[in-house]
């Protein structure tokens, strides 16, 4: 197991429900039976909170950590972007260049290439939200 995404997925400060919630998603993942639900306040087309829950492996809740973290604050549009990408940096020809971004090279490898659905699962999640 990798100490780093441990790390990552030990902070916790953002898996809680969000009470005043904007917008709601979940789903599981037909391969291993994770689950994540995501909740946001959107307003004015940014992000200005974001909650998740899961019952989930480790993976994924390293990646709805640093997910949750990095949306916050940012305009829809752009986690949409970053979203439709995400599973594009499993492959070394595509790199995050994007600062902002930069916390997901922990996680987003291809190290992990075996854990792809179970990282991609809360960006998958939050796709439903932010897409429409």
């Amino acid at each position: 197991m990798d100490l780093e995404v441990l790390s990552i997925a030990a902070n916790t400060d953002n898996n809680r429900n969000i009470e005043n919630r904007t917008h709601v998603s979940k789903l599981k993942n037909s391969v291993c039976g994770d689950e994540m639900q995501i909740e946001l306040i959107l307003k004015n087309e940014k992000i200005l909170d974001f909650g998740y829950q899961g019952k989930s492996c480790v993976y994924c809740q390293a990646s709805a950590s640093l997910l949750s973290k990095i949306s916050i604050n940012n305009q829809k549009e752009k986690i949409n972007d970053l979203c439709d990408k995400a599973e594009l940096y499993f492959n070394d020809d595509v790199k995050i260049i994007d600062k902002k971004w930069n916390s997901l090279k922990k996680l987003i490898k291809k190290k992990n290439i075996n854990k792809k659905d179970c990282i991609l699962l809360p960006f998958k999640t939050l796709k439903k939200i932010v897409s429409s």
